[in-house]
C-alpha cells in the first residue's frame, strides 16, 4: 500500500484544508464536514484512521463515532476544542482511541496518527505465529487477532486488544497504569491522563459477567491491574 486514507472530519473549512495540506505528503486525507458525511466515508471506503471533531451540523462527532464504531473498528482519533475531562471520558467510552485538545501541535498530530496507525496494522496483520492464550473460558489469539468468551466472539479495538494481550501474556503480573499506557502507546506516560483507566472499563463491559466484580481483569488497589491466575 502506498499510502494509508485518513478521514478528516471537520466543519470548520479552514482546519480542514491546512489538516488535508499537512497530511498529503505522507497520507491520502478523505475529507468530511459533517457526522453524517463521515459516517458514510468510513462505511463505503477502505479508510485507515479518522480524526473527528465533535461540535458539527446534522450530526456530531460523538454520534457519528457510535455508528461508525458499530461496524468498524479502524483507530478514531478526536480533535475538539472541548477540554473538559468529562467529555474526553465521553468520547472514549463510545470508541474512540485518542484525543487531541484544539489548538493542536501538528508535530504531536503526526505522531499520535503514527502510532495508532501502527497498532492497528499490527493488529490488522496476520502473524503465523500460533499464540494463544486461555485462562476460564476466556481466549486471545494472537495470530487471527480473535478474543472469544466460552466460544462466543468479543469484538475489541486494536488498543483494547493489546491491553488484554499484554495482560494475558503475564498473568498474575501487575500493571500500573503508567506500565500499560507506555507499553501499549509507545509514548511517555501524562501523570493524570485517565486513558488506561476508560479503556480498561470498557473491556471489563465486554469480558465480565458482572463489570462491577470482575474475575478475569483485576485491580491492585493503589498499583495497577492484572490477569488474575
Amino acid at each position: 500500500m502506498d499510502k494509508y486514507n485518513i478521514l478528516i472530519v471537520d466543519d470548520d473549512a479552514e482546519i480542514l484544508e491546512s489538516l488535508k495540506i499537512f497530511l498529503n505528503a505522507e497520507y491520502n486525507p478523505i475529507t468530511a464536514t459533517n457526522g453524517v458525511e463521515a459516517v458514510e466515508a468510513a462505511l463505503n471506503n477502505e479508510i485507515h484512521l479518522i480524526l473527528m471533531d465533535i461540535m458539527m451540523p446534522k450530526m456530531n462527532g460523538m454520534s457519528a463515532i457510535v455508528k461508525i464504531r458499530a461496524e468498524k473498528q479502524i483507530p478514531i482519533i478526536i480533535i475538539s476544542a472541548k477540554t473538559d475531562d468529562a467529555q474526553i471520558v465521553k468520547g472514549l467510552n463510545i470508541g474512540a482511541d485518542d484525543y487531541i485538545k484544539k489548538p493542536f501541535n501538528l508535530t504531536e498530530l503526526s505522531a499520535r496518527i503514527k502510532s495508532n496507525l501502527r497498532r492497528y496494522v499490527q493488529y490488522d496483520s496476520f502473524k503465523d505465529s500460533g499464540d494463544e492464550f486461555e485462562i476460564r473460558g476466556l481466549r486471545l489469539n494472537k495470530s487471527t487477532k480473535e478474543i472469544t468468551l466460552d466460544g462466543a466472539d468479543i469484538k475489541l479495538t486494536p488498543i483494547e486488544f493489546r491491553i488484554l494481550e499484554l495482560l494475558m501474556e503475564n498473568v498474575g503480573v501487575v500493571y500500573s497504569i503508567e506500565e500499560i499506557y507506555q507499553k501499549v502507546w509507545n509514548e511517555p506516560f501524562v501523570n493524570g491522563d485517565n486513558t488506561v483507566a476508560v479503556h480498561i472499563r470498557r473491556i471489563r463491559e465486554k469480558i465480565e459477567a458482572n463489570p462491577k466484580e470482575p474475575i478475569y481483569l483485576k485491580v491492585v488497589w493503589g498499583v495497577g491491574y492484572k490477569i488474575e491466575k
